[in-house]
């Protein structure tokens, strides 16, 4: 479906991202996979797994300079890039009167002024061809709060409106724009999380995801990460040509709710 096309998926090395690179490698996509330290390993597994092509490629997503060279490597050696995937983010927990300005300076470098660098650096190429994909990873926390968590609710909220801003302006274009919204996925931070929270309470880990989970998603199971690879394959399938702009859930209900 996506053969002969690149594709970004920055914070690669685990979790949602590394599920999503493997997901396009499947479809037949070549692959960069981005992380803070060149991620050599998953590069060399996915290469081998899939029978793709996989370029490696490290960046610090909080410096625009580090975003800039990057981008301009990639470029001068693929021409393009076709399917741009937004998914590296960082969250911290505290109250808003308690949280350091310089956690927040970096919340918003990395996950909303990397998305709008590195989409105004692809757009170009993209334009080009006249055929691009870009996808923006938001949350169930784009279209609420919770408590302690200021960075990642702005961020993630602020991420639709760019979504839908270069959707408008690249409607005519060949390009795509769209917005996932997942729920809560067994991510390492989460499981991570949950963890803390039974040690905590001196509870089983099994019931204190149970808890968790309840509280949140009404199918009361975690969001599959492989079904969040599934959108972004189909997103980047010309079947969904004219989808954009769009802020899709994938959250067991839990927007529903």
């Amino acid at each position: 479906m996506l053969k002969g096309k690149w594709a970004l998926v920055t914070g690669a090395t685990a979790g949602l991202g590394l599920a999503v690179a493997e997901s396009l490698a499947g479809a037949g996509a070549n692959i960069v996979v981005h992380d803070l330290v060149e991620p050599a390993l998953t590069r060399d597994r996915l290469r081998s797994r899939f029978d793709v092509e996989v370029i490696s490629a490290a960046a610090d997503l909080s410096q625009r300079l580090s975003i800039e060279t990057m981008m301009a490597d990639l470029l001068g050696r693929l021409d393009a890039i076709d399917v741009l995937v937004n998914n590296a983010v960082v969250r911290h927990f505290a109250p808003i009167e308690q949280f350091a300005p310089e956690r927040w300076d970096e919340a918003l470098a990395v996950n909303l002024s990397a998305p709008f660098h590195l989409i105004r650096l692809a757009l170009p190429a993209m334009k080009t061809r006249g055929w691009g994909r870009i996808i923006n990873m938001a949350s169930i926390y784009s279209t609420r709060a919770v408590a302690d968590r200021i960075d990642y609710v702005t961020t993630k909220t602020a991420i639709l409106g760019m979504t839908r801003a270069v959707a408008i302006e690249t409607a005519n274009s060949g390009i795509t724009c769209n917005a996932l919204s997942p729920g809560t996925l067994p991510t390492p931070a989460i499981q991570a999380r949950i963890a803390s929270m039974a040690a905590t309470e001196g509870r089983s880990i099994d019931a204190s995801t149970r808890d968790y989970l309840a509280s949140r998603q009404p199918t009361g199971r975690f969001v599959a990460m492989e079904g969040v690879g599934a959108m972004v394959v189909f997103l980047s399938s010309p079947a969904a040509q004219d989808i954009t702009g769009a802020a899709l859930p994938i959250d067991g209900g839990w927007s529903a709710a």
